[in-house]
């Protein structure tokens, strides 16, 4: 997801046991960016969708990604403290330059999701990977509304789209009456049986931990058996409820996914 402030000319840098680090934002620099050299900096991004679309089974979907807003601002401001906090005194500090830069975001992100669809994808998920991290009063302003934004827009282009606003817990039914997606990825904290009772209008993805897959085996079928029982007869899509850990075994992995094949 940060390809999209590498894009705006924002350097990008991976330190180790920190994760991604951008440097000193620049506002007026970002404001009066180029619109042509965004897309041209995200050209690899394009040509990957154009390959892989023509290598893949026509049956199959392409999914493309963008982060969302909020998640990509965080970033940008440097306003994370560690995995789980973020730099309240900073963000009250920056609340004006922080409602600018999300503003101006959804129009960038408009014209990558623009790109990504001409490319080939013909499904978008958006991560706003830490909605979690909005306070409450805030989160029609910062997480609602920007998203609501980018899945009109991939609407109006007639392409479904995947909203995933990790950690906001029960506000998931809130997000979803508001911003209205067409599926919902569930994170590994939303109890699947809360889900099921009061997001059942709604197409649902994940929910199962990542660490769940380094149990034994008989422990990774039963959490997977749970969710598949759950939803069954729902519209569902089985999935983790975030990205893959490092460590995982893939043998792992396909002995899951034969696990979700076959159930009944």
């Amino acid at each position: 997801i940060l390809m999209v402030p590498y894009a705006l000319g924002q350097e990008v840098v991976f330190k180790k046991d920190k994760g991604p680090v951008l440097e000193d934002f620049n506002l007026d620099f970002f404001l009066n960016y180029n619109e042509n050299n965004f897309t041209k900096k995200l050209s690899p991004v394009y040509e990957a969708i154009r390959k892989t679309r023509q290598n893949l089974d026509k049956t199959k979907s392409l999914i493309s990604f963008v982060g969302a807003p909020w998640t990509l601002a965080i970033y940008m401001l440097n306003l994370k403290l560690d995995k789980n906090t973020i730099n309240l005194k900073k963000m009250k500090k920056k609340e004006n330059e922080l409602k600018i830069i999300i503003n101006k975001l959804n129009k960038y992100l408009c014209i990558h999701l623009r790109n990504q669809i001409d490319a080939g994808a013909d499904t978008i998920q958006i991560f706003d990977s830490w909605a979690g991290l909005i306070p409450n009063e805030q989160l029609d302003e910062y997480c609602y509304q920007p998203n609501k934004k980018l899945v009109n827009f991939c609407k109006i282009n007639n392409t479904p789209v995947i909203s995933f606003p990790r950690g906001i817990n029960k506000n998931y039914l809130p997000f979803a009456e508001t911003v209205n997606p067409n599926c919902l990825s569930l994170d590994y904290e939303v109890d699947p049986i809360w889900a099921q009772e009061n997001l059942k209008n709604f197409c649902l993805q994940g929910g199962m931990d990542p660490k769940t897959l380094f149990k034994e085996e008989k422990e990774i079928f039963n959490e997977v058996d749970k969710y598949l029982s759950i939803f069954k007869g729902s519209p569902y899509i089985f999935n983790l409820g975030h990205g893959l850990l490092p460590e995982t075994n893939p043998n792992v992995l396909e002995k899951v996914v034969q696990r979700v094949r076959s159930f009944k």
